[in-house]
This record gives structure tokens, C-alpha cells and sequence, in this order.
């Protein structure tokens, strides 16, 4: 408990410490990007005919919170994927700072766990992490494909419960998605994400 405690703390201080990040709002347009996905394939945000969106997660190998929420991103896309909104998983940590979170790692932990989405690769200085102006793993954005380009439709959590997920009250990501599908605003467009400092 000393040493949950602490780690807290210390993030507390890293965040307070931390420069102020710009990024992306509600509203704006997320800028395009081509990252490297675990299968050596570049992916980036494509207007197909059946993409109405995208379900954009900053996460990573090592942190532990990302861990806890890597079935949910499995399910995420299982459920939304067909309905024109697939989700991209982009490891968001520094390689050369952080332990675990080497694209060879990577692969290893998306072989193991079976992931059924892209899991790219922010290597150039950490750039698409920058233009978002994500700054935890997990950290969502869906897009909303209006007119070819892609609006940020939410920006946050995916739900309000990190350790089980029988035990969230709100499921935010569905929320936002389901009300996109029936042509509805999104009722929360914003959230705070809980999870691991972004480290750079």
C-alpha cells in the first residue's frame, strides 16, 4: 500500500512538473499519420467506404493499466469494428526511456495476447503522441469521419473502472459510439484517463 501510494505521488509530481501539453479538442481535425504496425505494414487513417471513424488508443506494453484494459480494447474493436469505427492501438512511450515497450516487445505482446487491431509504433520523436496532445496510456480518441476528414468525436477514459470491468458504471467509449451510430451527439465528449504518464 506504501509503495502504490508513493508511485501516485510521484506521478502527481511528474504531471505537475510536466510542460504544458497542447493537442487536439473536441472538435478539431486529428491530423493523419503513417505508423508502423507490428506487422511491419504502415497504417494510417483511411477514408474506405466503410469507415465511418476510428477508435484511436494511446497505450503501451509496459504500463500497467494498459495491461488491464487489453481485453476491453480486444472486445472494443470486435464489437465496433464492423460498424464502421475500428480501433488503432499506437504504443505512446519513448522506447529508449521506458523497459518493455521495444517494437520487437510489441509484437511479442500482441502475438501473445491475440490483438485483433493494428498496434503501431510512434517512433518519429514521438510525434503523432505530440500532435494529439495525448499524455496517458490508456487515452482514447474516436474520429468521426465528416466530409473525408476525421472530427474528434471523444477524447478520454474507456470506462470508470481500470481493475474489473463487470465493475463499470459507465463504459464511455460505447456510450460515445453507440450515440455516433444512431446519429446522436456525444452526451460526455470529454473524460479524464486514469492510467501511466506518457514518458517521453
Amino acid at each position: 500500500m506504501k509503495i502504490l501510494k508513493s508511485l501516485i505521488l510521484l506521478q502527481a509530481l511528474y504531471i505537475f512538473l510536466m510542460p504544458k501539453v497542447e493537442g487536439l479538442k473536441v472538435g478539431d481535425i486529428a491530423p493523419n499519420f503513417s505508423l508502423k504496425n507490428v506487422d511491419g505494414k504502415m497504417v494510417s487513417l483511411e477514408t474506405g467506404s466503410n469507415i465511418k471513424g476510428y477508435i484511436v488508443v494511446f497505450t503501451s506494453n509496459s504500463c500497467p493499466y494498459s495491461i488491464l484494459y487489453e481485453d476491453r480494447l480486444i472486445a472494443l474493436n470486435t464489437k465496433y469494428e464492423s460498424q464502421g469505427y475500428p480501433l488503432i492501438a499506437i504504443q505512446s512511450n519513448n522506447p529508449t526511456t521506458t523497459s518493455g515497450d521495444s517494437f520487437e516487445e510489441m509484437k511479442e505482446r500482441a502475438t501473445q495476447k491475440g490483438f485483433n487491431f493494428p498496434y503501431l509504433m510512434d517512433a518519429d520523436g514521438q510525434a503523432t503522441v505530440k500532435a494529439f496532445g495525448a499524455t496517458n496510456t490508456p487515452q482514447v480518441y474516436i474520429l468521426n469521419k465528416e466530409d473525408a476528414r476525421f472530427k474528434v468525436a471523444y477524447i478520454g477514459a474507456i470506462d470508470n473502472n481500470s481493475r474489473n470491468p463487470l465493475d463499470a458504471t459507465k463504459r464511455y467509449v460505447e456510450n460515445a459510439l453507440d450515440q455516433l451510430l444512431a446519429g446522436l451527439p456525444v452526451e460526455t465528449p470529454n473524460t479524464k484517463a486514469i492510467g501511466c504518464v506518457i514518458k517521453h
